[in-house]
């Protein structure tokens, strides 16, 4: 039984000689390698290169190939991530969902969204933003608004100021 969970780990992480190595720790693993299943729970921390995630469980869903492609966050979820265009974004929310494939990022209730390199935010129920297509979608609880923050710099002005 620990062979088997070990190896499906194994093969969740070796994805590629050229590939980031993707480590995950928890205090509980859970494994169905014949669906492709990973389940870490409890203190869980998922790191790929310079991109962190931290949640109390996280779903790693493979294809055939044993190539994630759906991670799925629940319970105080916490990020950092580096885009391939290298802005950084740190931010939480009650839940997320990263669709590898399309380059995907869904962040679900009391999301606050924190682009690093700007000082842009982005506070919601849902926000969605797609790295591939450069876009971003927002939307609010029911008696909430959406807030977005940004940093203006004056032209007369040369430093930027910071978002609280």
């Amino acid at each position: 039984m620990i062979i088997r969970a070990l190896i499906f780990i194994l093969a969740l992480t070796a994805i590629s000689l050229n590939a980031e190595e993707l480590k995950v720790i928890s205090d509980n693993f859970k494994g169905d390698q014949q669906k492709g299943i990973a389940v870490f729970t409890g203190n869980v921390k998922v790191t790929k290169g310079a991109d962190e995630l931290n949640a109390s469980k996280v779903t790693i869903y493979t294809d055939k190939d044993k190539k994630p492609y759906k991670y799925v966050a629940e319970g105080g979820v916490s990020f950092y991530i580096v885009t391939e265009q290298q802005e950084k974004y740190r931010g939480k929310s009650q839940s997320a969902v990263y669709l590898s494939n399309e380059g995907e990022y869904q962040f679900y209730t009391k999301v606050d969204l924190l682009r690093l390199d700007d000082f842009r935010r982005v506070k919601g129920d849902k926000v969605v933003v797609n790295m591939s297509q450069g876009s971003a979608v927002a939307e609010s609880a029911k008696d909430e608004p959406v807030v977005m923050t940004f940093t203006l710099q004056d032209k007369n002005s040369k430093q930027k100021s910071t978002a609280k």
